[in-house]
């Protein structure tokens, strides 16, 4: 029995059952098109993450405590660089400014008539805002009682706010310290680049009068206020020497964050390059975790191709005993049912990546990211579809070329 002729006996094997071979599709359709839409989705979220940090400036070292052990991410929430280590790093050579960053509790923004509920405010000084584009107004003043806003904060309130209204803040002491809005900026610099993946509100102040955190200083032995990130803004001609001598200062006993970080933690000079790299591994980890869990709905689907082939060479015992009578092969009804098994998963290979591509679009467009699409995931999909089939066909396509032409042809 020719090629031709194995496919187009399949094929009406198909047709005529059509709704049990549709519903075997659906098991593999369903599998493939979980597998592209999260590969899809994981490629589309890596892609807008990179692009985050790769827009941000490059000569920028972010100072930040983090987990020693391998993977650790960077704990923006523990207070270690002192004034005296920001001094000291302002001196090494090659560095044009450094931006200190905390943040202040806070329990809710008052302007006018409308409050409105927040849980904390960012503490920098106007250095953080050198490369920032103002919608309104202009940087705050240090030692000032003024605020900086970004659009989304402004918008919080009704007509939004703008460069000289008067805002409220209310700290979580009960404290309510009023300020003048400086301006509104659309960015800023000197902050993490993934602290700038949403678009949520945030308002800025002055560390200097509003930092409250403050330590003894392990090397002047006075209370200095104290912060938890810190942004080396280095020449750009000196990049990766300036990121040497900043991790070597703050990883030494002469900077006061050595001596003030955690147990189980260490001082981090990091690049935009270095957290791009840390970024696109975790990310196409999750991505092959969850695409793995998806697998398992191929699996499912290959039980149904094995199933439904099984069916099929039960009711076609008796035309099986005829094909051998009239000189047909055991590898020639082998391959008949072996066909009919990849084409049903070829099939589901083939609804499923596009379903798959519309999933990740739908993915996509609610997290509000740009798509990405993954073709090599496309094509893995098609292969392990009609590879599912191939494998799921393979006992029943045996068997079928094991019966017995003359028990067959009895086989009522």
């Amino acid at each position: 029995m020719d090629a031709s002729e194995t496919l187009r006996l399949s094929v009406r094997s198909l047709r005529a059952h059509k709704l049990r071979a549709t519903l075997t599709v659906l098991g593999v359709v369903i599998g493939i098109a979980a597998v592209v839409t999260f590969a899809t989705f994981g490629a589309s979220l890596e892609a807008d993450v990179v692009s985050e940090i790769e827009g941000s400036s490059a000569n920028e070292i972010y100072l930040v405590p983090a987990a020693e052990e391998e993977g650790g991410f960077p704990d923006a929430g523990q207070p270690v660089f002192t004034e005296y280590d920001l001094e000291q790093l302002r001196a090494v050579a090659g560095v044009e400014r450094v931006v200190p960053r905390g943040i202040v509790q806070v329990t809710a923004l008052t302007a006018g008539e409308e409050t409105v509920a927040r849980n904390r405010v960012t503490v920098t000084e106007a250095s953080a805002f050198e490369a920032a584009t103002f919608a309104d107004g202009r940087a705050f003043r240090d030692g000032r009682q003024e605020a900086v806003l970004n659009c989304p904060a402004a918008a919080l309130f009704a007509g939004n706010l703008s460069a000289g209204d008067r805002l409220t803040v209310t700290l979580q002491s009960g404290e309510r310290e009023n300020v003048t809005v400086a301006g509104v900026v659309d960015g800023t610099g000197g902050q993490l680049p993934f602290s700038a993946f949403s678009d949520r509100p945030r308002v800025f102040l002055p560390a200097d009068p509003f930092s409250r955190t403050v330590v003894e200083s392990p090397t002047v032995g006075v209370n200095q206020r104290v912060c938890p990130q810190v942004t080396v803004v280095a020449d750009p001609s000196q990049t990766t020497a300036v990121q040497d001598r900043v991790e070597g200062y703050v990883t030494s006993e002469r900077s006061d964050a050595a001596r003030l970080r955690p147990a189980g933690y260490e001082i981090r000079a990091r690049t935009n390059a270095d957290l791009v790299d840390r970024i696109e591994r975790v990310v196409e980890r999750l991505t092959r975790f969850v695409t793995g869990i998806a697998v398992i709905a191929l699996v499912v689907g290959a039980v149904g191709i094995a199933n439904i082939m099984l069916v099929s060479v039960t009711e076609r015992t008796r035309e099986i005993g005829i094909m051998k009578a009239v000189g047909a092969r055991n590898r020639d009804v082998m391959g008949l049912f072996l066909v009919e098994a990849v084409l049903l998963g070829a099939l589901g290979a083939l609804v499923g990546v596009p379903l798959g591509v519309a999933g990740g679009w739908v993915a996509t467009r609610y997290a509000e990211i740009g798509l990405v699409l993954a073709p090599g995931w496309f094509a893995v999909a098609v292969v392990v579809g009609v590879g599912v089939g191939a494998v799921a066909g393979l006992y029943p396509a045996w068997r079928a070329a094991r019966v017995d032409p003359i028990e067959a042809l009895r086989y009522e």
